[in-house]
């Protein structure tokens, strides 16, 4: 009941360290779940949102490099943990400082920003808030994109965010499709790489271009059938042309586009037919057992594992199934639409990505994995290994690997096969 104190604003250091003092505990999704003694959960929480109340305040400070800090923190804080009722009582706060941010930062603060939007609709799922939200911050990031003064990273960044968050969002048909014109009015500026030496498809947009097919791919998987079968009919004849281009990233998003889209194309009618098969295997072939020597190995290996599926994709209608585990559950990836959206969503949450599959109903409807399975704390205590327990187990493996390798190693243990 004291008199109220005059607070002084920060210093561009001073917020910086307690910025990034606060912001050390978001680092790593496993503090969260560390073992220790017993805590009072109730008590926590409210130290976390105290934490993230000073965050979104900070995203309105002078200080540049403050509010970009401020954002970082709230991105980490918001891919480990669910905070559905702490953002709803403060989306349109959110939604202010993301919009502000985006438009007058500079390229670091507004791919922050952006990058805020994405979790921020993640968090709230689909529904009537989150259109609020994008009604908001769509035009803006159409804006972004578009403008070809702003930076190359801040336009990639507002690119992947409008797919995400219009895949999130919207129920409007003509939001959609408008989307996605957008995002193609981008990337098919690539196509004309080979007859415009001189312009707009330099190396230094090729970012650009890459995340915009990859958001208009994730779009097109929730097109009704008919639109499908229009973007296929315009499409699938000039994305090989992408395939010989220097950059590998868009080699093998343009690649992953192509299964992805013969997929769809037979799934819609069984009988699909595309006229260059022949010469577009060769090329898939090639880019799966390319050997160029100017090449760096790291590169060559990668190419050559995704082109290998996208080959099986196009030519023997194969997908290899992969598994990803959660907890107690398991997740079946089984076609080239679920791998998109998968990998789309595992690139903005990071480590999180885990513990949403396990308890954000979005996500969970978007995989089809149901209601969030509910474990009590006996079987969550059992299922759990104590760090002391983790540390024996790991020792015990490295020694047992030291000591094979090192037998396979000894020259000596040959010397009877030969005398």
């Amino acid at each position: 009941g004291g008199q109220p104190r005059n607070v002084q604003p920060f210093s561009d250091e001073d917020a910086s360290i307690e910025t990034m003092s606060h912001c050390s505990g978001f680092s790593d999704p496993a503090s969260f779940t560390e073992d220790g003694p017993e805590v009072d959960e109730e008590a926590t929480q409210e130290d976390l949102e105290y934490k993230l109340k000073g965050f979104i305040d900070l995203t309105l400070d002078k200080s540049a490099k403050t509010r970009q800090a401020a954002l970082e923190s709230l991105k980490s804080a918001f891919s480990s943990k669910i905070l559905y009722e702490f953002i709803m009582e403060r989306r349109m706060t959110l939604t202010d400082s993301i919009e502000r941010c985006i438009k007058k930062g500079k390229s670091d603060e507004q791919c922050a920003a952006a990058g805020l939007a994405c979790l921020l609709c993640v968090q709230m799922g689909s529904g009537i808030e989150s259109e609020e939200i994008f009604k908001t911050l769509g035009p803006v990031l159409k804006k972004i994109v578009c403008d070809g003064t702003a930076s190359i990273q801040a336009r990639q960044a507002c690119a992947t965010c409008l797919g995400i968050c219009c895949f999130i969002v919207t129920d409007d048909i003509t939001e959609l499709y408008s989307t996605m014109e957008c995002l193609e009015n981008i990337f098919t500026k690539a196509y004309q790489r080979d007859r415009d030496p001189n312009g707009v498809s330099s190396t230094h947009n090729t970012v650009l271009h890459v995340s915009a097919l990859l958001a208009w791919t994730l779009l097109l998987t929730i097109c009704p059938m008919n639109e499908v079968k229009k973007k296929i009919e315009m499409h699938l004849h000039k994305l090989p042309s992408l395939l010989s281009c220097d950059d590998l990233n868009m080699r093998i998003a343009a690649g992953e586009t192509l299964a992805l889209l013969f997929e769809l194309a037979r799934e819609t009618d069984a009988d699909f037919f595309y006229e260059d098969m022949d010469l577009l295997t060769e090329k898939l072939r090639a880019l799966a057992t390319d050997g160029n020597k100017h090449r760096a190995k790291v590169d060559k290996r990668k190419q050559r594992s995704v082109f290998r599926d996208v080959l099986r994709a196009v030519e023997e209608r194969d997908f290899p199934t992969e598994m990803v585990k959660f907890g107690p559950e398991r997740m079946y990836i089984d076609c080239w639409v679920k791998k998109q959206t998968y990998e789309t969503f595992k690139e903005i949450l990071g480590s999180g990505m885990q513990y949403h599959l396990q308890s954000n109903d979005f996500l969970r409807n978007v995989f089809e994995l149901g209601p969030p399975v509910m474990l009590d704390a006996a079987t969550l205590k059992t299922m759990k290994i104590s760090r002391f327990e983790r540390h024996l187990y790991n020792s015990a493996a490295f020694k047992a690997r030291t000591k094979a390798r090192s037998k396979c190693r000894d020259k000596r243990a040959d010397v009877g096969e030969f005398f």
